[in-house]
């Protein structure tokens, strides 16, 4: 059986060529991408994708949030900037810094079933 560190590199590569489908003002969650990507559950190896990704590669990273329809970025000190870009993008946030994922969440036309799984 092999470790979830072990099977980043591959996790990774799955993760970015999802993001890099994800249409401009939709998003999707971190444990939504590890489900597209084949790793239910691993919501925060992606987180640790996502971080890596940040410098280097012109993927647009903001549209990826968290399951409450949150931006997780504020604690990195850029979460003004995603949402700055999100909102750009016409993603429209609440007083408390959600987003409706009814509305906003983005599902590849492949997905099966696309249920609704954050």
């Amino acid at each position: 059986m092999t470790s979830p560190e072990q099977d980043l590199p591959a996790l990774e590569a799955r993760v970015i060529a999802l993001v890099a489908q994800i249409p401009p003002g939709r998003v999707v969650t971190y444990g939504q991408l590890a489900t597209l990507a084949g790793q239910p559950g691993a919501a925060r190896q992606v987180g640790y994708v996502m971080n890596g990704l940040l410098e280097g590669l012109d993927l647009p990273w903001q549209r990826v949030i968290n399951a409450q329809g949150k931006v997780s970025t504020d604690k990195l000190g850029f979460g003004d900037i995603q949402r700055g870009l999100l909102a750009a993008e016409g993603v429209v946030f609440d007083a408390a810094g959600r987003c409706d994922l009814g509305q906003y969440q983005w599902w590849p036309d492949d997905a099966p079933g696309q249920e609704r799984l954050l």
